[in-house]
């Protein structure tokens, strides 16, 4: 049976408000706090970006609550100005059914009108880390008689470098009686801050993972590795998006992606830490109703922006961990509407994005940017549908039977009022073919790497096995060492690796055995002459070209280590080749410059 939210002990007054705006069943995390018998113990609420824990928190706590309070008796802080805002907004609409005021404390604001605010009395502050902490140090704010203290996105204050204030702030608020930590995942820093500042919390986990991607639609498209702005306006032409955020790694891709948009006729908007807060308000607002269908943000926004109908979320290039990957597309398909998260990943970093979702359940379609031909047809479409939903007026009517008397042929004039029509509709760019030479060239190189490993000449035509130069197999008799560039290094492929350490260590490739490359190293096996080249300078040259760093540690043996001895006179005497084949020692000039 589905819960309603007269199943919980809320005023009547806020189950009319609620009806007012349309929510009549409480999502999953407000279903779980509110139906908690003792909502007066410390809680832990692990719960997904999106999933209604502004409500989750505010509605129990000011149920609670009588209006009259001067003093702050509740404060909330959250990690961004954007999501203090409109926590302190959802704060202040049901306050004030409750004659409860609510401070906004927010960082980019006058601090003079928050002193006001302050000193005329609130019940309720809503405030960012850093700025709630500027007025507690300032004496304008007094915590002795807050109860209720909420963490909101704990996770992302931690991630933003605010511990410090954290710590400092609920240090002051040393009479709150209960402390409510929400966040979308729990890392170490936010589990240490919970065993310090909570008492037996009340632990509820709702961020399953299986979950958290059932309503978003997560789809990858390959792109030329030097036409990613062009991709990006091919994309957005071909998913027609409603309301689309666009999230890049940099402050100043923002402006640049924005202003880009606008040039190829796309309506959209900034939004970055760099803009005053009257800027970022008015950007988000214009994106909120829809008057800018387009809004290019950093992860500031990734974590803090709640706007309903967001259809289409786009992440420009690789997400730097898969928790940036899941708050970003946890904007879109929110309150049980369907959404799709948009990758642009270049073929290079389609590889490292698939092992970053490896041991994820997500699935994910993966599709080549759309060309020119493809976005026409769709565009095509659309205007179509367009055109035949119109009903003309009268007049309009009469010249359209007009123009027919005159023209001899009814489809040559149809073709040319659809060519004017047509003039100023985008088609984007064609990317498919350089798209195609890139992912055959990869595919090609890939080839050539695997007829190395695996005993294949580049012309495709079959060759020994590597062998040693005394014609035993490298696996047992070789050593392992370390090569500090791996597939996370795309200028360096096996075969750059392999010439690299020829060259340097001055033997041929059959002194090389197994070449295993890694995201972060490579591993290689060198056969023992090889090795006697590594440490007859072959080293230093490894180091100065990268592949080996400053002081490495001794190569690992993957067979037995060639015992060396040396007698009085400096020779040196060959123990192995004695116990393999019963000869004697046999002398052998030291190298000038190896060291012992």
């Amino acid at each position: 049976m589905t819960a309603s939210f007269r199943d919980f002990n809320l005023p009547e007054s806020f189950l009319a408000a609620l009806d007012q705006r349309g929510f009549t069943e409480p999502t999953q995390v407000q279903e779980q706090v509110l139906s908690q018998a003792d909502l007066q113990r410390d809680m832990v609420v692990q719960a997904r970006t999106g999933s209604g824990k502004t409500l989750a928190f505010l509605l129990p706590i000011l149920s609670e609550l009588e209006g009259g309070n001067k003093n702050p008796r509740v404060l909330v802080l959250s990690p961004t100005r954007e999501l203090a805002m409109q926590n302190a907004n959802e704060s202040e609409f049901f306050g004030r059914i409750k004659g409860l005021g609510t401070a906004a404390i927010v960082g980019g604001m006058s601090m003079e009108h928050q002193i006001f605010k302050l000193r005329h009395g609130t019940t309720v502050v809503v405030g960012t880390p850093g700025r709630v902490l500027d007025h507690v140090r300032r004496g304008t704010l007094d915590l002795s008689e807050i109860e209720t203290l909420v963490l909101d996105e704990g996770d992302s204050m931690m991630d933003m470098g605010f511990r410090e204030e954290l710590e400092a702030i609920l240090d002051a608020a040393t009479n709150r009686k209960r402390t409510w930590l929400f966040s979308a995942t729990m890392p170490e820093p936010v589990f240490q801050l919970a065993q310090r500042y909570l008492t037996d919390p009340l632990r509820l986990e709702l961020n399953h993972d299986e979950e958290q991607h059932a309503d978003i639609v997560h789809r990858a498209y390959l792109c030329p590795t030097r036409q990613r702005m062009e991709s990006l306006v091919n994309v957005i032409l071909w998913e027609r998006p409603t309301l689309c955020l666009v999230f890049c790694h940099t402050k100043a891709d923002t402006g640049e992606v924005a202003g880009r948009l606008q040039e190829e006729g796309i309506m959209a908007l900034a939004l970055n830490g760099d803009m005053t807060q009257r800027e970022r308000s008015n950007a988000l607002e214009s994106f909120r109703t829809g008057r800018i269908p387009v809004l290019v943000a950093t992860n500031v926004a990734a974590r803090g922006l709640d706007v309903q109908g967001v259809s289409h979320v786009i992440q420009l290039g690789l997400p730097d961990d898969m928790e940036t990957f899941v708050h970003r597309s946890g904007r879109t398909g929110r309150a049980g509407h369907e959404g799709s998260n948009i990758l642009l990943l270049t073929p290079a970093e389609s590889g490292r994005f698939k092992f970053m979702i490896r041991t994820s359940q997500m699935r994910v379609e993966w599709q080549k940017v759309p060309d020119v031909r493809e976005i026409s047809i769709i565009q095509r479409e659309a205007r179509e549908e367009s055109l035949l939903a119109v009903e003309p007026s009268p007049e309009v009517r009469a010249w359209a039977e007009s123009l027919l008397e005159k023209s001899e042929d009814g489809a040559e004039l149809a073709a040319k009022l659809l060519s004017v029509i047509v003039k100023d509709i985008p088609t984007g760019y064609a990317l498919r073919e350089t798209l195609q030479r890139e992912l055959d060239a990869r595919r090609d190189r890939a080839e050539s790497r695997r007829g190395v490993r695996t005993g294949v000449r580049f012309d495709g035509t079959p060759r020994e096995r590597l062998r040693f130069r005394d014609g035993a197999s490298p696996r047992g008799r070789g050593v392992l060492i370390r090569v500090s560039k791996g597939r996370n290094d795309t200028e360096w492929s096996v075969g750059r690796i392999l010439g690299a350490l020829c060259s340097s260590l001055g033997v041929d490739r059959n002194e090389i055995g197994n070449i295993k490359m890694r995201d972060t190293h490579t591993e290689v096996e060198l056969s023992p002459a090889a090795l006697d080249k590594l440490n007859d300078g072959g080293r230093s040259r490894l180091i100065d070209r990268g592949l080996l760093d400053v002081g490495p540690r001794e190569p690992r043996l993957s067979g037995p280590r060639r015992e060396r001895r040396f007698d009085r006179s400096g020779e040196r005497l060959d123990r192995e080749r004695f116990e393999r084949t019963g000869e004697r020692f046999e002398r052998r000039e030291r190298p000038r410059h190896e060291k012992y």
